[in-house]
């Protein structure tokens, strides 16, 4: 059974389609990157899976539990984290502090320990913070914990977002746009960390503009159209499908697609 089954997802707007019977399958450490032109329905069908929006149409399943619509705090509980095309950093808290933010999905303390400071509570505290330091240090981030995370550039608060969405420890990571707005060296540590998280045994699911990375990282890749799935499979055959390359043509897209072809 698949980690992450997305079962033909369908919503629409003032009677407008935005995406149509949808389906595909997320496995164990495995990387889907979804493309499309822009208005395919991208992150509208990201935004049903994280339960953001509930879907008119089909179901999300984890690890085999219906979980579609569920709050978006109830699926990181079950093991789903995400990020987002607009970052959703705390720019005055120090960067150490946005992970520590991470790691509350997981505190079962009560709150009474927590409103006086008890024992249990400072013991939380201090393990949220060293988890916090040891994922700083993963995401290359560990000489600015004490700074303030609106000083960082872009592409360190893009590895920020993701180290606060790895400190809920999820088995499925959703990636909306990672390197959006990044320069190539930045494009380049993006790439870097994503593979790593895939080889721990995260499965992630990303939406992202970059031909070039998507088509470097990507185990399966879905390309939508106007909220339809046009495409679906591995990077070299999705850059030869006919059907992908009209729905790019004149979008700057192509020569991407073909050079993996």
């Amino acid at each position: 059974m698949s980690l992450l089954q997305v079962e033909g997802l369908g919503i629409s707007f003032g009677g407008v389609t935005a995406v149509n019977d949808v389906s595909f399958a997320l496995e164990t450490g495995k990387i889907v990157s979804v493309i499309g032109p822009n208005g395919a329905g991208k992150t509208t069908l990201f935004n049903m899976i994280s339960g953001v929006y509930l879907p008119k149409s089909g179901r999300v399943r984890l690890d085999g539990e219906d979980v579609t619509g569920l709050r978006p705090d109830l699926l990181a509980v079950r093991g789903m984290s995400r990020t987002f095309q607009n970052l959703q950093i705390f720019h005055e808290m120090s960067v150490l502090e946005n992970v520590i933010v991470g790691f509350h999905m997981h505190e079962r303390g009560p709150v009474l320990a927590d409103l006086f400071g008890l024992p249990g509570s400072r013991r939380r505290a201090r393990a949220a913070a060293e988890g916090a330091r040891i994922l700083l240090e993963r995401v290359g981030l560990e000489r600015a914990a004490e700074r303030e995370a609106g000083a960082l550039s872009y592409g360190a608060l893009k590895r920020l977002e993701i180290a606060r969405a790895l400190a809920a420890r999820p088995r499925v990571l959703l990636l909306d746009e990672p390197a959006a707005g990044c320069n190539a060296v930045e494009t380049e540590e993006i790439d870097r960390l994503i593979c790593e998280v895939a080889k721990t045994g995260v499965a992630i699911l990303l939406v992202e503009h970059d031909m070039k990375l998507v088509m470097r990282l990507s185990d399966t890749i879905v390309v939508l159209d106007h909220g339809e799935k046009i495409a679906e499979g591995d990077p070299a055959v999705v850059s030869r499908d006919p059907k992908v390359i009209e729905a790019y043509l004149g979008a700057g897209t192509t020569e991407a697609l073909h050079a993996h072809g």
